[in-house]
């Protein structure tokens, strides 16, 4: 289901459920989730309904629609590219166990 394989006929497209515990396993697994035993079967039932509504979602008819990065027409107010903090590197470095010409010297890892 996951793969660009050709999808086989499944009893379950007929009834609107996407996923099956199966799926929902191997997607936490594949996420590093786990779920519990008492809450698998809401995973199975809300994922569902998000990979339907997904679905539902693609069937909207959209050649005719411009693309667009907002749906209104205005502009981002922009602050002024001001500094507003004080240089204090060299307050900072006379803590520093090792400086050279403003930069931190660090011990070498790899060798």
């Amino acid at each position: 289901m996951y793969d660009n394989a050709p999808r086989k006929t499944d009893p379950r497209e007929d009834q609107g459920v996407s996923l099956t515990r199966e799926d929902v396993e191997k997607i936490a697994m594949l996420a590093r989730l786990e779920i519990a035993e008492s809450e698998m079967s809401g995973f199975v039932t809300n994922l569902s309904r998000i990979i339907d509504f997904v679905e539902q979602l693609s069937q909207a008819p959209v050649e005719n629609v411009a693309p667009m990065a907002h749906p209104l027409d205005m502009n981002q107010r922009l602050r002024e590219d001001l500094v507003t903090e004080s240089d204090e590197r060299e307050h900072f470095q006379e803590n520093a166990p090792a400086v050279e010409a403003g930069l931190y010297l660090v011990p070498r890892v790899i060798e």
